[in-house]
């Protein structure tokens, strides 16, 4: 291992959440749960990421019990008997080989289609019924079925920490339910859920708040953010360090203990005026911890890598720019994505520097993601 990227392989413990390592298995859906419910296959996954060493795993999205939480065919779903049993089987076999693992919690909003399970019946549900600028598609909340969204992400967080899960992550990002709450293109409500930026967030601070009250005091909760929208890749919430403040201070208030920002390239600026990542930004407003992820030990970015052919294996430019930016103190932790998903033992050919073995990504190998 390189004395540079050490520091990535020290401890790092948030609550009652100690890791080996500050490596991140970066939530990535797969499809691969028949009947949304995951299988011994689907354990054996995560089995083999945390036999390699990966500090924590973050499950691939998984869907609350709300009506229309689901927009996609073979994803899990973190609720009834069969799909929770399923979950407390992967628990025990991550944590049976010392590894540490947490659910995130999904509601695709919106971007649900007509046809898709367990009720094919169910519109596509949001903030106002827009999935991006222009584009009015499902049905607008009203105030009591935002009510039963919000005690799904709490129940969902509940029964993470009663199957022994070892914190749980809201999926805030991407231009899913709660993004789109966020968003000021897919939420024209003119109640309490919408306007202004601190009315925008009101949803997800309801979450936030509801989450605390049924987990203990300990139990680490983690938001995952962005800026980029899978309906827009340029889109941003915020313009400025002054309006991301105002965006994740009520949130970190609220009860986030780790903020997982999500951008297409870790090494880009957000601002102008600074080389923070969007991450190394979330930590300096909030104090608290922060995981950096978009790209990582990948040739190429996000679109190249999903629409493209294939990406080549990992630049040691790009773990050197990684390596600066955290002992730099930008981020605590470091979500890996496409590269753990194509390589399970990508993390110890990282650290024995055998990076000529690292298999290349190749999306026709792993499956649809999102």
């Amino acid at each position: 291992m390189s004395s540079e990227l050490a520091g990535l392989f020290t401890p790092y413990t948030v609550k009652s959440l100690t890791l080996a390592n500050r490596w991140v298995l970066a939530p990535m859906t797969r499809n691969q749960c028949p009947q949304y419910i995951p299988t011994a296959d689907v354990a054996a996954y995560y089995k083999r990421r945390a036999q390699h060493g990966v500090g924590l795993l973050i499950t691939e999205a998984t869907v609350v019990n709300h009506v229309a939480s689901n927009g996609y065919e073979g994803v899990p779903a973190f609720f009834g008997d069969q799909a929770l049993a399923g979950w407390k089987h992967v628990v025990d076999e991550v944590h049976s080989v010392g590894g540490k693992i947490i659910p995130q919690l999904w509601h695709v909003g919106t971007i649900r289609k007509e046809g898709i399970g367990p009720d094919p019946t169910i519109p596509g549900m949001g903030p106002s019924g827009i999935t991006s600028a222009g584009k009015r598609k499902g049905h607008t909340m009203s105030e009591s079925e935002i009510a039963d969204a919000i005690e799904a992400f709490a129940q969902g967080a509940a029964d993470a920490e009663r199957l022994g899960f070892d914190g749980v992550e809201i999926h805030g990002a991407h231009g899913y339910l709660i993004d789109q709450f966020f968003w000021e293109v897919t939420n024209e409500r003119t109640d309490r859920y919408g306007g202004s930026f601190d009315k925008r967030s009101q949803f997800a601070i309801e979450i936030l708040r509801e989450t605390r009250k049924r987990v203990a005091a300990d139990f680490p909760v983690f938001l995952r953010f962005s800026q980029w929208k899978q309906q827009d890749y340029t889109a941003r919430l915020c313009k400025t360090p002054a309006e991301l403040e105002q965006f994740l201070l009520p949130l970190s208030e609220a009860g986030v203990d780790v903020f997982h920002a999500s951008s297409r390239r870790f090494w880009e600026p957000e601002f102008e005026g600074s080389d923070l990542n969007l991450a190394g930004w979330a930590k300096k407003i909030t104090g608290k911890p922060s995981i950096t992820v978009g790209s990582v030990g990948l040739d190429t970015d996000f679109l190249a890598s999903v629409f493209g052919s294939h990406t080549g294996p990992v630049e040691r430019r790009g773990l050197d720019e990684l390596a600066r930016r955290f002992n730099n103190g930008e981020f605590d932790m470091v979500g890996v994505g496409r590269a753990l998903l194509q390589d399970p033992a990508w993390l110890e050919k990282v650290r024995e520097q055998r990076l000529d073995e690292i298999k290349p990504f190749s999306r026709e190998s792993v499956g649809v993601y999102f």
